[in-house]
């Protein structure tokens, strides 16, 4: 049996989207939607009415939705775009220490490349939730922007975007949030999270790969980070027609099954509570992080002490089951997640620990299997206490 426990890093392509593909791969024009001809304009006639499907799913204007090729790329433009075209006397900005890497690593880059912009951490809490008190003292007249994800895609703690866009707006900031995690796992209004710039990633919701999202509130100014004519000036290159038509076919179904208390939602919440209370049952020395946070109902950071992370996750994988770990393998080491150590986790403990992400195809009869496998692999790697000043290099599996 193979159990696929990895839906936070790519999302299997959800049936709708899976007969998009399919339909439109079997068409003999594959289309340009900037052509004149009627091939052409077949081809634009779809991806606008996606474009309209996917605004009206998440409470925006068609005209303030643009697509990319990723989440990262989304990132990646949201935040090089408004510090481009930065007013003078705004060059700070604020972020929170458990982005995605697209987001921390592009504003390490800025910050590189432009020595006036001064890039600051924003804190969270133990829970994973960033910590509003603290954030207070940092807003003031010159931050240009404020980055907080909508929920963490290796612990799923939801953060309080529409109360930081409350105090950043008060100061004249711009709010740019990582929706990528959130997106076709809970209902999701963007016009009342309040953010100016909201980012996404098709794959993270079934759509399939090659899709991402970018919501530019309606005279937020941007410079494009990649020019050209389509996306009415904010993303050139020919648009990705069939994901962007999977795209909405997937985010519709997805958000249709979630159906309140009866759907989806409450299905996978119950198969991650019955993971995680029967891993705390049966594997000494286990807690979960931010198990006291608002969570995305399918996201799981278990602390296996006294386990080295990476080996358990080898040990899954040689049983079948797919999950992953928050370390990151760079410069021939492995480090720790950086979400963990921004929670004040010890750097051996964010060694030890296992993110299991589920999804739609998720079954009680996988869950119970995990709960067979992980007690006998976790006792395994532990008769080898590691020491982490020795630890062997070997790659590891970053979530996304």
């Amino acid at each position: 049996m193979q159990i696929y426990l990895d839906h936070n890093s790519t999302a299997p392509l959800h049936p709708g989207a899976a007969a998009v593909w399919q339909e439109m791969s079997r068409e003999a024009w594959p289309a340009n939607p900037s052509s004149i001809h009627w091939a052409g304009r077949a081809a634009r006639r779809r991806l606008t009415k996606a474009r309209e499907t996917i605004a009206h799913l998440l409470g925006v204007s068609a005209r303030e939705l643009f697509f990319t090729a990723s989440g990262t790329e989304a990132n990646a433009t949201a935040l090089r775009g408004t510090i481009q075209l930065a007013p003078p006397g705004r060059r700070r900005v604020l972020v929170s220490g458990i982005e995605h890497p697209s987001v921390l690593r592009t504003l390490e880059a800025i910050a590189r490349e432009r020595p006036d912009v001064k890039v600051e951490t924003m804190a969270v809490n133990r829970s994973g939730v960033l910590d509003l008190k603290s954030v207070e003292p940092q807003l003031s007249s010159d931050v240009l922007l404020v980055s907080l994800m909508l929920a963490n895609n290796e612990t799923g703690a939801l953060q309080p975007v529409s109360e930081l866009a409350l105090r950043a707006r008060a100061h004249g900031a711009l709010v740019h949030c990582d929706a990528a995690q959130a997106l076709g796992k809970i209902p999701v209004d963007l016009a009342a999270l309040g953010a100016d710039l909201v980012t996404g990633g098709g794959h993270k919701f079934g759509a399939g790969l090659g899709m991402g999202l970018l919501v530019i509130r309606r005279g937020v100014p941007m410079a494009p980070l990649l020019p050209g004519h389509q996306e009415n000036g904010q993303r050139g290159g020919t648009e990705n027609v069939v994901a962007v038509v999977a795209a909405a076919a997937a985010l519709e179904a997805a958000l249709a099954e979630l159906d309140g208390l009866r759907g989806e939602g409450a299905r996978i919440a119950k198969l991650r509570d019955r993971l995680e209370q029967g891993l705390l049952a049966r594997v000494p020395e286990t807690s979960v992080h931010g198990a006291d946070a608002p969570r995305l109902p399918n996201t799981s950071a278990v602390r296996f002490s006294g386990a080295e992370g990476e080996a358990v996750l080898i040990g899954l994988d040689l049983e079948g089951i797919a999950a992953s770990t928050g370390a990151a393998c760079a410069a021939g080491s492995i480090e720790p997640s950086h979400v963990l150590l921004a929670m004040g986790v010890p750097a051996v403990e964010a060694m030890t620990s296992l993110r299991f992400s589920l999804g739609s195809s998720t079954t009680e009869a996988e869950i119970d299997r995990v709960l067979e496998v992980v007690p006998r692999v976790v006792a395994s790697v532990r008769r080898y206490a590691f020491d982490p000043e020795d630890e062997p290099v070997r790659p590891t599996l970053t979530p996304e």
